[in-house]
């Protein structure tokens, strides 16, 4: 019997096939069958050996960091929905890939395929997870399917000769290729990115010019400005949009000086109010131009709000901001702000002056519409202001000194945004507020699971030399009020000491994960 037919037999069974045969011969026909067809069977052709990984020139990881690496992907699923006392190491692996790669260090070999693993679970840890991996990782990932995202979104060397960069993968290469390689041209050779963008313009998809123009972003310069003012006619609307906030953002620009123009010609100082002093006057404008299209004004308002309204925001928001010190007399940024406005345009004038603080960088007029951070947040909703938006304006120490004021003054409930614009690892007077913050809302007995993120904020951006300092927070408030209940019952005061408990412990993780990469061929590490 052929192998097709001892099958079928097997399947329907040997009394209902013909010729009948006894189960044992079939199986005994099988085993000959299969010895038969396995001695015939010819081998296969040998594939070709693939290439040999690269030369990474990177010194090696210090022993310690090797092991504490393995510990943090073997662990990176984490530990369930509830958290204890432990440090989470899940949220350690970041901060670890960052550190790592500011020292220069180079994957080991034998973690690699973890590395790509986690990376390939959490796109949040790829930029970093592939600094790393270098052109191992690379390779490595060109050999399994399932780590392709490390060939689209693995770092791009920049060229080596300045004005003559090899553009196969700009020319070849997929959107995510060429959006990182001209990332990387563009921090190499400014005008180099540029200019190969301008001559590719007319043959990207308009979703593609959109994304591409956004990279020049960075290193932003007047040299910019001609390309930018032909990409104004471009034929996608986002397009227009994007560029002329580019162009907004230089201040010496040609559009900037329009913008100006129009914005003067909306708002300017009445001195006429009699014994109430100068206010500012607004005149929205009428109509919205095709000269003020092209410039990037949106005619469509969003909805439920006015036209006129609409277009003077825009016109405001992209006028250089030394324009008013001039219509004004030449009054600082804080005294302009101070002077009332007349017809209830306040909100409308003071919100498009936060956008172009922001915008164009401006400390000064930031710090005029922030205002002292001792003041009661407005409702939300209710405020022009957009504190988070404004401090990114700043310098990083500035930033933290007013965030660490806003903490004392009104507590946590307001400030999770305002964190997340600070410098990483909190200052030292931040990190002060936020920690008395805290140890104030559980002596108060608050609900303590609406602080876990801020909770967990700390674990991530306190300065690890504070852990020392916070050792008495793990302590259980015991002692109550004479007559009274203790400060914090129950569950929510077990939830508070478990979580000084792990902020201690996270930081003293910290503090010891930065020692071992600090490490020195040859040096051990004491405890």
């Amino acid at each position: 019997m052929t192998w097709n037919e001892l099958v079928t037999s097997a399947l329907l069974g040997t009394a209902r096939r013909t010729p009948q045969k006894p189960a044992a011969a079939l199986l005994d026909a099988a085993a000959i069958e299969t010895v038969r067809r396995r001695a015939g069977a010819r081998p296969a052709t040998a594939r070709a050996r693939p290439e040999p990984a690269p030369e990474d020139p990177r010194p090696p990881l210090p022993p310690a960091a090797r092991r504490r690496l393995a510990q943090l992907l073997a662990d990176r699923t984490g530990g369930g929905a509830r958290r204890s006392a432990a440090p989470d190491l899940t949220e350690l692996l970041p901060q670890w890939l960052a550190a790592a790669n500011r020292h220069g260090y180079q994957a080991p070999p034998a973690l690699l395929p973890a590395l790509l693993e986690a990376a390939r679970a959490r796109t949040d840890l790829r930029p970093e997870a592939l600094v790393l991996g270098g052109p191992g990782a690379r390779w490595l990932a060109g050999l399994n399917p399932q780590w392709k995202y490390a060939l689209r979104t693995g770092p791009i060397t920049p060229p080596a000769t300045k004005g003559h960069p090899d553009t196969r993968t700009w020319e070849e290469g997929l959107f995510a290729e060429r959006a990182a390689f001209l990332t990387s041209l563009r921090r190499s050779d400014p005008a180099a990115a540029r200019e190969l963008l301008a001559q590719a313009w007319a043959t990207e998809r308009a979703e593609d010019r959109l994304m591409f123009l956004d990279v020049l972003r960075e290193g932003l310069s007047p040299e910019d400005e001609p390309f930018l003012e032909r990409t104004l006619s471009d034929r996608s609307r986002n397009v227009r949009a994007t560029a002329a906030e580019l162009l907004s953002a230089l201040p010496g620009s040609a559009l900037a000086a329009r913008m100006a123009d129009r914005a003067r010609s909306c708002v300017s100082l009445d001195r006429t109010g009699g014994g109430e002093g100068p206010r500012i006057t607004v005149e929205a404008p009428h109509e919205c131009d095709k000269e003020m299209e092209r410039d990037g004004v949106a005619v469509r308002p969003p909805s439920g709000r006015g036209q006129r309204s609409w277009w003077l925001s825009q016109i405001v928001e992209a006028a250089p901001l030394v324009t008013w010190r001039e219509r004004f007399g030449g009054r600082t940024p804080a005294e302009i702000v101070a002077l009332p406005v007349t017809d209830g345009w306040q909100p409308e004038l003071h919100a498009a002056w936060c956008r172009a603080a922001v915008r164009q960088r401006d400390a000064e007029w930031a710090r005029a519409l922030l205002g002292p951070a001792s003041e009661p947040p407005a409702a939300e909703g209710s405020s022009w202001r957009d504190p988070a938006k404004l401090l990114t304006a700043l310098p990083a120490e500035e930033r933290a000194e007013w965030v660490a004021r806003f903490v004392s003054a009104h507590g946590l409930s307001d400030a999770f945004r305002l964190l997340g614009v600070c410098a990483v690892p909190w200052a030292e007077p931040l990190g002060r507020a936020i920690v008395d913050a805290l140890d104030t809302a559980r002596d108060a007995g608050s609900y303590p699971w609406s602080f876990s993120g801020v909770m967990g904020l700390a674990e991530r951006c306190l300065d690890p030399a504070q852990a020392d300092r916070l050792e008495v927070l793990t302590a259980h408030p015991h002692e109550a009020e004479a007559g009274g209940a203790p400060a914090a019952q129950g569950s929510g005061a077990a939830y508070w000491e478990e979580a000084f408990q792990r902020l201690v412990g996270t930081l003293r993780l910290r503090a010891t994960m930065l020692a071992e990469l600090a490490e020195r061929p040859g040096e051990a590490r004491q405890g």
